[in-house]
């Protein structure tokens, strides 16, 4: 897709967006996510013309240095990709961190925030159809990493996150309504600095489909910039 094309895939997604939102009735706003890692900055800033602000990045020095070509850009960073301990200082101070799976990510992550004298938000990710080798917190684990919010005062977990088995978008859906079911049966036990109220889930492929499941962020890549760059 050329950089000229941005502005066009990006209205088709919206259309679709809003036509899922059509379909699953009263609920949250949804809020779209570009997907822009290994994307050039020309192609963040086309998207950014057309309206964007929400940008999703996979690989944290690449975060970093995005945020640092663009210092005043009004965009809100993103971080979605695998949360090593080591690359934590590149990624808090971004909007929204995905991909807390762990308990020994707290502490660094509680640290790194208090030197910064910032309050970062995190999603707690999420492995519901407990997949071998892929990253989240196994349903049943999940209470004890949100009982391990409660102590820490720059640390606000807002919702869960959730990669799907890879399957044909219609296949996705139990996963994404076993994500939503979670979210509100954990929301019903009180817990300092938790508030399950986003549900990041939905790609390319099946955002439509996590949409009408409850997604309040979905993370659309290919769909708005084509493909990567390698």
């Amino acid at each position: 897709m050329s950089i000229e094309g941005i502005a066009e895939h990006l209205a088709a997604v919206r259309v679709r967006i809003d036509a899922a939102v059509a379909r699953r009735g009263d609920g949250p706003p949804v809020r779209l996510v570009g997907v822009s890692k290994r994307q050039p900055l020309p192609a963040l800033d086309a998207a950014a013309a057309a309206g964007l602000r929400d940008f999703g990045e996979n690989y944290a020095q690449e975060l970093r240095d995005k945020q640092q070509a663009r210092p005043d850009a009004d965009w809100r960073w993103h971080f979605i990709g695998a949360l090593q301990r080591n690359k934590i200082r590149y990624v808090v101070g971004c909007a929204l961190i995905h991909t807390v799976d762990r308990a020994e990510l707290l502490a660094p992550l509680q640290r790194r925030a208090e030197t910064t004298d910032h309050v970062q938000d995190v999603l707690v990710q999420v492995n519901v159809a407990s997949e071998e080798g892929k990253a989240g917190v196994a349903p049943a684990e999940l209470p004890a990493l949100l009982d391990g919010f409660a102590s820490l005062s720059h640390l606000r977990c807002r919702g869960l996150m959730l990669i799907p088995p890879q399957a044909e978008p219609e296949q996705t859906r139990p996963w994404f309504a076993a994500l939503r079911r979670l979210a509100e049966q954990h929301a019903q036990t009180p817990r300092p600095h938790v508030e399950l109220r986003e549900l990041s889930m939905g790609m390319s492929a099946d955002y439509e489909v996590a949409i009408e499941e409850g997604a309040t962020l979905v993370r659309v890549g290919t769909a708005v910039f084509g493909p990567r760059s390698a």
